[in-house]
Formats: C-alpha cells, structure tokens, sequence
C-alpha cells in the first residue's frame, strides 16, 4: 500500500474487482492504493465502530447508506485503538460534520490513518454487483498510483484471497490485559482474542465480570491460569478453516465443562470443535439490521452482524458430538443460515453476531446474561 494524504479531496479515484468492473470517482481520505476484500455494510449508523471493527481486517467496506460522515469522528467510540478495514467506499460523504460530539471530519480520520477510500460512486450499483457475483478481491486507486485498468486490474488478481487466510493472531493482543468488574467482583472470565472489540468486555464488567483479554495464541494452561469461571471467544477476522490453534484450546475448555460464550469467529471455532464444517458465504452478513430468529423462544431479534463465513450445521435436528448434543440455537431469517449454537449435555454456547451494540440494537444483550446465568449454574 501506498499513501499520501494530501489532495484527497481533488483527487481521481477508480476502484477496480478482479472480475474486471470498474467504479471511477473522487479520492476520500488517504490517496494511493489499497486491497483487500470488498464487502458492503447495510448499516445507515455506526460507521466508527465499523471502521474500528478487527473483523473487518483486510476489508473493503462499501457503505450501504448513500450520505456517509454526517457526525463526523470522535475518541470515544472507537472498538480498537485504529481503523482496520484496508479500504473505504461511499456514495456522498457529509461536506462538514454536525455534532455536538464530533471532533473532526471523517475524512480527516481516514486520511490521518492512511486508509485510501473512494468517494462519488454507484454503491447501489456497486452492491448489487457483489451480491450477484459474491465477495471479491478489489483494489481502489488514486493520485500517483492510477494507471490503466489493465495494470490496476492485474495488481487486484494478485492480492490474496480471504479464504485460508489466518489473521487472528494479526488484530489480537500481543499481552494479557484486565477490564475489571464495574461494581462488586462476582466472576472471572478468560476472554480469547481473536480481534475483539472493546465494548464486549465492558458489557461483561457491567455484570460483575472481570475479564482477562488473553491473545489469540494463549494456550489452555494461560487460560486456566486466571482461574476463570467462564471462557470466552471473541469475533475475529479471516478463515475459521485456518483456526486450529484456537479450536483445540476450546476443546480443551469443553473437556473441563466450564462455562463457555463465543460470538461471531467464536462461533465458528465452537462449531469446529464440535465437528462440523465451515463454509464460505457468496456475500456475507454486515451491518446492524440483520433479522434473527432465537429457536428456543421463537423471538426474531434485529442484530448487528459481521461475517462472511459460517457454521455447517444441520437445522432439522439435534446432533451427537464429542461433548454431548448439540443443537443449532439461531438462525438468520434472511437466509437461513447457522447463527448459533448450544450444547445440550454442557454449559457452552454460542452467536454469530454481536451482541455488544456497538454499533446496533440491544435485541441480543441477553446472551450476556444468558452467560452469567450459566456461571452461576456452575457454581452453584
């Protein structure tokens, strides 16, 4: 990648999909080139959160929504300590920011973080292109690294793909660090970070819950060493194909029967662990309108989600695991595919959305109480 971050505002852009469609528009943010994958995000709000999402690691989010930017930046709500997704794309970005909160422009953050963006094209036309061709590698050009889109498209064919990709370990913590308990101290959890966002944490802390965000490549004796009551694993980016390391850690959990909470990557790896397959969706599920249906309820929540891999795991009936029954617990109502997973016969289970809220609805803050109730089973 190459950046500048000087003359965004003037300068041409062209984003160019390996199957050879061009968009041509204006530079947002940085200027230079980016790859990654492109996926759209249907949300209308949240664009901060998104950004700062670690799941969208190697990314190219197209905006959905056509006016991006009205509320500009601030320090406050940001998931990680950095933007992550490798490009960006909106239709009309917001002129000037208007909010009692702001403290500068979208744009600004985007270029002071080197992150290259286009801005003044058909989104619409754009995502109704990946939803009919799926997700792809793509790559957005502008000032001194445009050239012709024959050289532009080769250089996009030349990116890697987001399948086999393993990229956890690239977005975790590097050290073990404590979000303590807001209040009285009633449990300790393990948390694995696999690229986890910082509200997740503090959801539990305001249950009481200490929590030791441990890296992704913690083993099961670092995790038992906090004495947890609980262990948790976190969303994350990449190919849950490539996630060995973190399966055989919660194989080691569900061996001991300690309560246990995944969401999103999480799920995956419980799916794994449980000895079903993994699969890549044609476009993936992002943004924070998606409908889900809790299976033991019959309640459709509105979730915030961010993946574009998913569970193999047969709907119609309760499967027999290595470590009791397992059954498929949601399921989106859009398309039907595996949105959690529950053990019958141990206390683990599993979303694969966000349930934190940020950004979202608070549909799913429950899974969080859901979790303390089987800690408190456990010790009881």
């Amino acid at each position: 990648m190459t950046i500048s971050t000087r003359g965004a505002a003037k300068a041409p852009a062209v984003l160019v999909l390996e199957d050879g469609r061009a968009f041509r528009g204006r530079a947002y943010g940085a200027v230079g080139e980016t790859f990654g994958e492109a996926v759209f995000s249907t949300g209308m709000t949240g664009y901060q959160e998104t950004l700062t999402d670690p799941s969208y690691h190697r990314q190219v989010v197209v905006m959905t929504a056509p006016h991006v930017g009205n509320t500009g930046v601030n320090d406050e709500d940001p998931e990680s300590k950095r933007i992550w997704v490798a490009g960006y794309v909106v239709r009309d970005p917001a002129r000037i920011p208007s909010n009692w909160r702001s403290q500068r422009s979208l744009d600004e953050e985007l270029a002071n973080q080197g992150v290259v963006g286009i801005s003044g094209i058909d989104t619409r036309a754009l995502t109704r292109h990946l939803r009919e061709r799926g997700a792809m590698r793509v790559g957005i050009f502008s000032g001194s690294a445009l050239a012709d889109e024959e050289t532009l498209l080769a250089k996009v064919r030349q990116a890697p793909q987001m399948s086999g990709a393993d990229l956890s370990a690239e977005v975790a913590t590097k050290e073990t660090y404590v979000v303590p308990a807001v209040g009285t101290k009633r449990f300790t959890v393990a948390a694995v970070d696999l690229g986890i966002k910082g509200m997740t944490p503090h959801r539990m802390a305001e249950r009481g819950i200490e929590v030791h965000v441990l890296p992704a490549t913690a083993t099961l004796e670092e995790v038992y060493a906090v004495q947890p009551d609980g262990v948790f694993f976190s969303n994350g980016p990449g190919d849950p194909s490539t996630a060995d390391h973190p399966v055989s850690v919660m194989q080691g959990v569900l061996e001991r029967r300690t309560p246990l909470f995944g969401i999103c990557f999480g799920n995956q790896i419980l799916g794994r662990a449980l000895g079903f397959g993994t699969y890549k969706l044609k476009y993936g599920h992002r943004g924070i309108n998606q409908p889900v249906q809790d299976r033991s309820t019959g309640k459709v929540e509105v979730t915030a989600h961010n993946h574009g891999f998913a569970v193999d795991a047969p709907l119609d009936k309760v499967s027999d695991t290595a470590y009791g029954r397992a059954e498929v617990s949601h399921v989106c109502l859009n398309d039907q595919v595996v949105e959690g997973l529950q053990l019958l016969d141990r206390p683990a289970f599993s979303v694969q959305y966000h349930p934190e809220a940020a950004a979202g609805p608070h549909d799913a803050a429950y899974l969080f109480d859901r979790f303390v109730s089987l800690m408190e089973g456990q010790r009881a």
